[in-house]
């Protein structure tokens, strides 16, 4: 029996023994984490703040099966946070809308949870008004015209219903409960909120499509308010995405049965304590970059081999050739190559032992 058929539905519960220890972890290494952070002064911040944001947006969006461009995405939240990154990628509208939903969810956190407010969230993630190549129902509630909204896998005349959503008609009055809970002060505790709101904003289903994207910014909205700062330090969706597989099995098991919510809450803690672990390396990332940076502070270069190195010290993505360097600089080919071998000359970037056409270049760190 799905939750929502429960006659005492939606009055979730928990065992709060069962979650103490990881709700003490995820505190104690998030205190860290921020006070961490707060040392590293407000240019790595930023730098921190924008590669942790680039990846939410990112995995949110991979989840779901949707790969957005990273340059895109990195380029649109620059522009909005007002971040210096060197030369932007032309603007993407899909990756607009989720960069906008993801940064009004966590910047203006303390704002209520209206159904306006999520009617901009789905309008921002589907500017064409559709999803694929199919027309869907934008800014609204579905309205389940092509029946009940049922979550499904599998192949045509062989699907699995893993879930099936409650009724359209009555979906103003279950967002109405949610929504009136959401900002409603409790004793539940603000981050155990988060985990909770995410699973029965899942149970709810609302819109036609985009409900993993919403529901997860969602939980986003409710940790800032649990940490009173606006700036992500590290990426709930980015962990999720690792465990995409046992995400989807635990919110199918935590829809179903009674509702108890304690083993959901469990596993979501979990994944924001390995998130929180993660973010580790986003910091070691951002404070590597600072060091080589000051190691060749004296070093005279023009704006495109700046703006190269930079693009080698965000974690570029495969091997950098001196083509990929034309390419992504705008330069022909052998200006290309001139700043390649400048930069090796004076020992900021190596040759990889491959040679010929196929001759990568790597930073000398």
């Amino acid at each position: 029996m799905y939750v929502w058929k429960s006659t005492d539905w939606p009055k979730w519960r928990h065992d709060p023994a069962a979650i103490a220890d990881l709700l003490s972890a995820v505190r104690v290494k998030n205190s860290r984490l921020i006070g961490r952070m707060e040392g590293v002064g407000l240019a790595l911040h930023a730098q921190a703040r924008l590669q942790v944001a680039t990846e939410e947006v990112l995995r949110t969006s991979e989840i779901e099966g949707e790969h957005l461009n990273k340059e895109a995405v990195r380029s649109s939240l620059a522009r909005k946070l007002g971040i210096h990154i060197g030369a932007l990628a032309p603007s993407d509208r899909h990756a607009d809308g989720v960069v906008e939903m993801v940064l009004d969810a966590t910047v203006r956190f303390q704002d209520l949870l209206t159904k306006e407010r999520l009617m901009g969230w789905h309008a921002a993630l589907f500017p064409t008004g559709y999803s694929g190549t199919s027309k869907i129902r934008t800014g609204d509630w579905r309205d389940d015209r092509s029946g009940p909204m049922q979550v499904v896998s599998g192949e045509l005349g062989r699907e699995r219903v893993h879930y099936e959503a409650p009724s359209a008609d009555c979906l103003d009055e279950e967002m109405g409960k949610f929504l009136e809970w959401i900002d409603k002060e409790s004793e539940l505790d603000p981050i155990v909120k988060a985990g909770r709101a995410h699973l029965w904003f899942e149970c709810i289903h609302p819109f036609e499509d985009g409900n993993g994207r919403i529901g997860r910014a969602i939980s986003d909205l409710l940790l800032a308010r649990a940490e009173g700062i606006p700036q992500r330090h590290y990426s709930l969706s980015a962990e999720i995405q690792k465990e995409r597989r046992e995400y989807y099995s635990m919110l199918e098991k935590a829809s179903r049965g009674s509702l108890d919510d304690t083993e959901w809450l469990r596993w979501f803690l979990g994944c924001l304590e390995r998130s929180i672990d993660g973010a580790g390396v986003i910091i070691s990332d951002v404070l590597s970059k600072a060091s080589f940076w000051a190691r060749w502070a004296g070093t005279p270069l023009n704006a495109r081999k700046v703006e190269m190195l930079n693009r080698l010290l965000d974690s570029f993505e495969g091997k950098m050739t001196s083509s990929k360097w034309a390419k992504i600089a705008r330069c022909s080919p052998d200006t290309a190559l001139r700043d390649i071998n400048q930069l090796c000359q004076i020992g900021m970037l190596r040759r990889e032992e491959a040679g010929g056409r196929s001759t990568s270049y790597s930073l000398n760190s």
